[in-house]
């Protein structure tokens, strides 16, 4: 059966269902009925008396039909409240991605009266349509929302076709914390306004001159943004490649000796390292390491930990790389009982070089690396490529600094430094290296789900649209790329890139219409390449009952932290069409139940929702 869908927002204040759907059956009734004692009698007056009556009930029709479909789903479910689900007009993605708020749609089709109305699931406040004859993912939607696992947390779902057809829904405009599903919104967005083939530039400049061979001025490395150098990632230029490349740059502008010193500039990213709403906790893991416009190894700092020889002891720290001989540790972590686990964990700033490693270490623990954070990036790498060119037999009278408030910093411990750095327009460029496609970049992001690259991405962002990669200017820079993805990002909160913030509040509809929108970009092939799939290394836990060829069609994105479990992605369609392609969120926050009771639930909808097609 065809149909004609026309979308509009809600009346904010609709009259009483009930009061004109009886309208409605009494309008129909009163015009009818004479029709039927008038069509004996074939007179010219006759005749035109029943085309006016049924001009009067085409539009008593249209009018009734017109207030029914404009009324919220609570009055709805008042009208038809022996069925839950009925039949109605499919939500088309590019409707949903636009909606401002809850939608109905105003449908043209020849059916009959009991078609006409329409309820969603519930609890919901969206305006997605189940059909009658709910899915099987539906229906274990409704039956598990009130399983143990899932009591007293915050559930949602929604899982739609790209033609616009709805298979599972459930509370799905509720705002939950996504955790790491905000990485498909990172990368997705990076992508869609970058380009798959965009490079981070790190370029080598002077201030001075170069006589006789003698630099006589400051060797820069003006960061660009690059997030993979010095990288442990594959995708990386491996250091001493890269260091090598530098050196070239020397060598063609005939420098064999630097009369200054070596200046990590990381200028590039203006701003605090990370969120104001990120713990300490995370800030000393390598996965909350800030950002700088030059960083090194990702801002991350590997130490080997090893249990003391009793309970109370001090647990057993060293430095593994990079080092870093500036700094002053302390070890204050003591050696906990069997059982407890490594609760070990960095506190530092980027002000002072000095840390501790705090917490505990259980004494049954193996030896193992931990990973914290660095909040000297720009001058490790400085100072790792001065070693580099020493190694070379080239002199660097001062060594290496960094640039911090616009001036330069050899002494890390001074609370006063040093003169102001060169800017970067009034620097001699001796050459530029490039990072890795944005696309090989955010594959990384999405499969490790590395927040070091998503921050990255998201605050490039800023710096791309707004000349700033300050945290407002980025945000301001995220609403662009939404408006230019035709979605609108009134009804969630978003506030760093990686999900590491419990401040990011996004819905299931939310996930699902930037996803649409995403199939509509110039990039979405390449995009779609950077979403892992089970069964493979990152992923090889998910969908353990589903077959091989189910797994092959699926492209998710996990995230995760205590209390939230979150899925979102694509199930590619056996036929190969498009509009068949599902887009899906599933979502829960709060839930004490741990993952391994949660996992296998979230498991269970996907593999229902690939069997719909």
């Amino acid at each position: 059966m065809s149909s004609t869908v026309t979308w509009l927002p809600i009346n904010p204040a609709p009259p009483d269902t009930r009061t004109h759907f009886f309208i409605f059956n009494n309008s129909l009734i009163k015009t009818i009925l004479p029709m039927m004692g008038s069509v004996g009698k074939f007179n010219y007056k006759n005749i035109i008396f029943v085309l006016m009556r049924f001009r009067i009930f085409i539009h008593a029709f249209a009018s009734a039909l017109a207030l029914s479909t404009a009324l919220p789903a609570a009055a709805l479910q008042l009208l038809n409240s022996a069925e839950p689900q009925a039949q109605g007009p499919a939500l088309p993605a590019a409707a949903l991605r636009q909606a401002q708020g809850p939608v109905l749609p105003v449908t043209e089709r020849t059916s009959s009266v009991t078609e006409l109305v329409e309820v969603t699931s519930s609890p919901q406040t969206h305006s997605a349509k189940l059909s009658r004859f709910k899915s099987k993912a539906q229906r274990y939607v409704e039956s598990i929302s009130r399983s143990e696992a899932l009591k007293s947390s915050v559930f949602g779902v929604l899982a739609i076709t790209e033609g616009g057809d709805t298979l599972a829904i459930w509370n799905s405009d509720q705002r939950m914390v996504p955790a790491s599903t905000m990485k498909l919104i990172t990368t997705g967005m990076a992508i869609h306004r970058l380009g798959p083939d965009f490079k981070y530039v790190t370029s080598l400049g002077y201030s001075g001159s170069i006589k006789e061979g003698i630099l006589e001025g400051d060797l820069y490395i003006i960061g660009g943004g690059d997030p993979t150098i010095a990288s442990k990632d594959s995708i990386a230029i491996p250091r001493t490649e890269l260091f090598r490349q530098w050196k070239a740059f020397l060598d063609k502008a005939g420098i064999q000796m630097i009369k200054g010193r070596v200046i990590g500039d990381g200028r590039y990213f203006d701003g605090p390292m990370e969120h104001d709403t990120w713990s300490y906790q995370d800030i000393g893991t390598a996965y909350g390491a800030g950002l700088n416009g030059l960083s090194f190894y990702e801002n991350a700092q590997d130490f080997r930990v090893s249990a003391g020889p009793s309970v109370g002891s001090p647990v057993n720290v060293s430095v593994v790389f990079p080092v870093t001989p500036w700094m002053k540790y302390e070890y204050p972590c003591k050696t906990a009982p069997a059982g407890t686990g490594d609760q070990l964990y960095l506190f530092n700033t980027d002000f002072t070089p000095r840390a501790e490693v705090r917490g505990s270490f259980a004494i049954d623990r193996k030896p193992r690396t931990e990973e914290f954070s660095n909040r000297f990036g720009a001058y490790t790498c400085a100072h790792y490529f001065c070693d580099y060119l020493r190694s070379k037999g080239m002199t660097v009278t001062e060594g290496p600094a960094d640039v911090r408030q616009g001036r330069i910093r050899t002494d890390l411990f001074s609370t006063e430094y040093g003169p102001f750095a060169s800017r970067v327009d009034d620097l001699s460029i001796l050459g530029r290296t490039y990072s890795p496609t944005l696309k090989s970049i955010a594959l990384e992001t999405n499969l490790k789900s590395d927040n070091f690259y998503a921050e990255t991405l998201f605050r490039t962002l800023g710096r791309r649209l707004h000349h700033s990669a300050s945290y407002d200017s980025s945000y301001v820079a995220v609403g662009e790329v939404m408006k230019s993805l035709g979605v609108s990002a009134g009804d969630v909160r978003i506030v760093d890139g990686s999900g590491l913030a419990r401040h990011n509040y996004v819905s299931p509809s939310f996930f699902v219409r930037f996803l649409s929108a995403m199939m509509d970009s110039p990039s979405f092939g390449d995009y779609v390449q950077t979403i892992g799939q089970p069964g493979g290394r990152h992923y090889e836990s998910r969908l353990r009952d589903a077959s091989s060829s189910v797994k092959a069609r699926v492209h998710l994105k996990s995230g995760s932290m205590n209390g939230v479990r979150c899925f979102s992605g694509y199930i590619e369609p056996s036929s190969g069409s498009k509009s068949e392609t599902i887009i899906f969120s599933v979502m829960t926050n709060n839930s004490l139940a741990p993952a391994s009771r949660i996992d296998p639930i979230i498991d269970r909808i996907i593999t229902l929702l690939a069997a719909e097609n």
